[in-house]
C-alpha cells in the first residue's frame, strides 16, 4: 500500500516530539552512547524489569517442580484437570502407531521429524494448527553461528552466557554453539537463501549482547524463509502431518516410559490414541497467555500446551519464573500493537529516544537490560510519547538507518518492516517509530540434557518448550538456532532409542494421580487445560453466544 502523503499518520502532539527527534538527529549520528557496566544493568533490572514486579509470581503447589514460582497466568493452565477423564478414556483402539511422534509443527517440531526419519524412523508429526504456523514462520532479524575467522564458537558460548546471567546450563549452551555452523550449512543445503555479498560472503550484523557480527539473515523474512525451507523438505520426504490436531495429554506405559499420546482433532472433535516409542515434543512457549497483560509478537497457538502435558507426566521445569519482553514492540498505532519490530532496526543503527528526542540507552543492550530501560523512561521519568489513548512507548530513530548505510537500505534489507507500517501510512525512512516492550519468548521451560531428552524415559523437548539453555534471558538469533540445533538432536536421538524400545501397556495413570494432588491441593475443578487457543471474546459476547442474553440486547 502506497504512502499517502497528504494524511499525518502521527496527531499534532506526536509530530512536535518527531521534531525534536529529527533535530538532535545530526548530533546523535556523530555519537556513541555508553552501554551500562554489570551493577547498573543488575539495579535496572530489579527495579523495572516486569519479572521482578511484586505479586506477580505464585507458588506451585503441585508436582514435580512444587515449591517453585512461576507467574499466576501459568499457574492457572498448569494446577489444571485434563480435558480427559483417565477413568472412562478408551485406549485400547490405536489409531496411529509409529516409532517417533513430533508434536508441533514449528521449526523444531518439523527438523525433529526429518532427522528422526533420516534415521530410518516412522515418524508422524501433529500440529493444532497449519504445519509451519508456530514463532518460527514469524521469526525476522536472523540466526546466530560464529563460522567466521575472527569468530570461534568459543566467543558465542561467552556472549549466550553473560545475556543469561550466567544461569545456563553450560552443556546446553556449548552444544548450541557448537553445531550452529553445521545447521546453517544444512539450511543452505535445503535451499536457504541468506544475505549474501556478491562474493558470496554472509552478511552478518550484531545483536544485542554480541561481541561480534554473526547473526545471518534472509532480509527480515528469516524465520519464514528457515521454516519455507522445512516445510518443503518435510512434504518431500513424505512425513506424515496432521494438521488441525492437538495433543492433549502424553500416553506412558506401565513402566513409566513416554509412549505416545492421545490427539484432538479440533475441527472434527474426533480424539486419537498414537502410541509411539518415542515422543518429541516441540509445542514452543506461552505468549498467547499475556503474562501480566503485556501484548505479544507470538502466533495464535503459543498457549504452552506442552508443559502442560509434561508436567503432568512428571518433567520438572526449570526458570519457569522469568519471561522475556521484547523492547521493541509496537506501540502505535493500536492496530499493530505488540507486533514484533525486528532488532535487526537496532543491528543496523536505529536508536531509542525519549519524547525530548534524547537517547537514554545503549541501543544493543541484551533484550532485558533494553526494556528495562524503556519502561524506566515511560514511568519513573515520565518522558515517554504519550499516544491519543494514553499509552505510552519510546521513538525508534529508524531513519538513521538510511543516514548511516545510504538510502534504499531500509526497503532492502527491512521489507517487512517497511511494509508493516506503510499499511499504517507511516514511512520508517522518514520518520520514527513508536515502541514498547512486548512479551517474546518463554526463558524457561522442560528441562533437557544435551541430547534433548527430558527427564521421562523417551520424552524429548526441542525449542522454546525446553529451558536451561538460555538462562534468564535469551539474545536474538538463538532461538532460530535453538529449535534447529536441539529439533535436530531430539530427532537423532529419540529414533535410535525407538530402535531398542518396547512400549508397554498404555496407561493414563500420571494423570489420574496429578489429579489427586490438584484436588488434594484445594485447586479449583472448573480449571481445565491446555488451553489450546485463546479466548479473546469478552464477557458479554461469552453470555450472548451461550444463549443467555439475546443478540442486541442492553447489557
Amino acid at each position: 500500500m502506497p504512502i499517502d502523503p497528504g494524511v499525518d499518520p502521527y496527531p499534532e502532539d506526536m509530530r512536535e516530539s518527531i521534531k525534536k527527534v529529527e533535530a538532535t538527529r545530526q548530533a546523535r549520528l556523530s555519537q556513541k552512547y555508553p552501554a551500562l557496566d554489570a551493577d547498573a544493568k543488575s539495579n535496572l533490572l530489579k527495579a523495572f524489569h516486569p519479572d521482578y514486579k511484586p505479586g506477580q509470581l505464585t507458588d506451585i503447589k503441585v508436582g514435580p517442580s512444587k515449591g517453585e514460582k512461576t507467574f499466576t497466568e501459568i499457574e492457572s493452565i498448569l494446577q489444571a484437570y485434563s480435558r480427559l477423564d483417565p477413568d472412562t478414556f478408551d485406549l485400547a483402539r490405536i489409531d496411529f502407531d509409529v516409532d517417533v511422534l513430533v508434536i508441533g509443527g514449528g521449526g523444531g517440531g518439523a527438523s525433529a521429524a526429518l532427522l528422526a526419519q533420516e534415521a530410518g524412523a516412522r515418524v508422524l508429526i501433529t500440529t493444532k494448527l497449519r504445519l509451519g504456523d508456530a514463532n518460527t514462520m514469524m521469526a525476522q532479524g536472523g540466526i546466530q553461528a560464529a563460522d567466521k575467522k575472527n569468530d570461534p564458537p568459543s566467543k558465542h558460548f561467552l556472549d549466550a552466557m553473560g545475556g543469561g546471567h550466567y544461569k545456563n546450563s553450560p552443556d546446553l549452551v556449548r552444544a548450541l554453539v557448537l553445531d550452529a555452523p553445521q545447521v546453517i550449512g544444512w539450511l543452505e543445503n535445503l535451499g536457504a537463501m541468506f544475505d549474501k555479498e556478491e562474493d558470496g560472503t554472509y552478511i552478518t550484523i550484531h545483536g544485542g549482547g554480541t561481541s561480534r557480527k554473526r547473526m545471518h539473515a534472509a532480509r527480515d523474512y528469516s524465520g519464514a524463509e528457515i521454516m519455507r525451507t522445512l516445510k518443503d523438505e518435510v512434504q518431500n520426504k513424505g512425513i506424515e502431518v496432521l494438521e488441525f490436531t492437538s495433543a492433549i495429554e502424553l500416553l506412558k506405559d506401565k513402566e513409566g516410559k513416554c509412549a505416545g499420546a492421545v490427539l484432538y482433532n479440533m475441527e472434527t472433535e474426533e480424539h486419537f490414541v498414537c502410541r509411539a516409542k518415542t515422543t518429541v515434543i516441540a509445542t514452543g512457549g506461552a505468549g498467547r497467555l499475556h503474562v501480566q497483560g503485556f501484548p505479544t509478537t507470538n502466533h495464535y497457538g503459543a498457549t504452552a500446551d506442552g508443559l502442560v502435558m509434561a508436567y503432568r507426566a512428571g518433567a520438572p521445569f526449570v526458570f519457569m519464573d522469568t519471561i522475556q519482553y521484547h523492547p521493541t514492540g509496537s506501540a502505535y498505532p493500536e492496530q499493530i500493537l505488540g507486533l514484533l519490530v525486528t532488532e535487526k532496526v537496532r543491528g543496523m543503527g536505529a536508536q531509542v529516544l525519549n519524547v525530548d528526542g534524547e537517547q537514554f540507552v545503549y541501543p544493543l543492550e541484551t533484550r532485558d537490560v533494553e526494556s528495562s530501560a524503556v519502561i524506566r523512561e515511560c514511568t519513573e521519568r515520565g518522558k515517554g510519547v504519550t499516544t491519543q489513548t494514553g499509552m505510552t512507548g519510546a521513538w525508534l530513530d529508524s531513519p538513521l538507518i538510511e543516514m548511516k548505510h545510504g538510502p534504499g537500505t531500509i526497503k532492502k534489507f527491512l521489507p517487512a518492516m517497511t511494509r508493516q507500517f506503510e499499511r499504517c501510512n507511516i514511512d520508517m525512512t522518514k520518520d520514527p517509530i513508536l515502541i514498547y516492550p512486548t512479551q517474546h519468548y518463554q526463558n524457561g521451560g522442560i528441562k533437557i540434557s544435551d541430547d534433548a531428552e527430558s527427564g521421562i524415559p523417551n520424552l524429548f523437548v526441542a525449542g522454546e518448550a525446553s529451558g536451561g539453555i538460555h538462562g534468564r534471558n535469551r539474545l536474538m538469533g538463538n532461538s532460530l538456532l535453538d529449535i534447529l540445533v536441539f529439533g535436530r538432536r531430539a530427532g537423532k536421538s529419540a529414533a535410535a532409542r525407538a530402535k531398542d524400545t518396547k512400549i508397554g501397556e498404555l496407561t493414563l495413570e500420571h494423570v489420574k494421580k496429578y489429579h489427586e494432588e490438584l484436588k488434594a491441593a484445594g485447586i479449583p475443578r472448573d480449571r481445565v487445560s491446555p488451553m489450546l487457543l485463546p479466548d479473546y471474546r469478552t464477557p458479554e459476547t461469552k453470555e450472548r453466544q451461550k444463549g443467555q442474553i439475546p443478540l442486541g440486547a442492553e447489557i
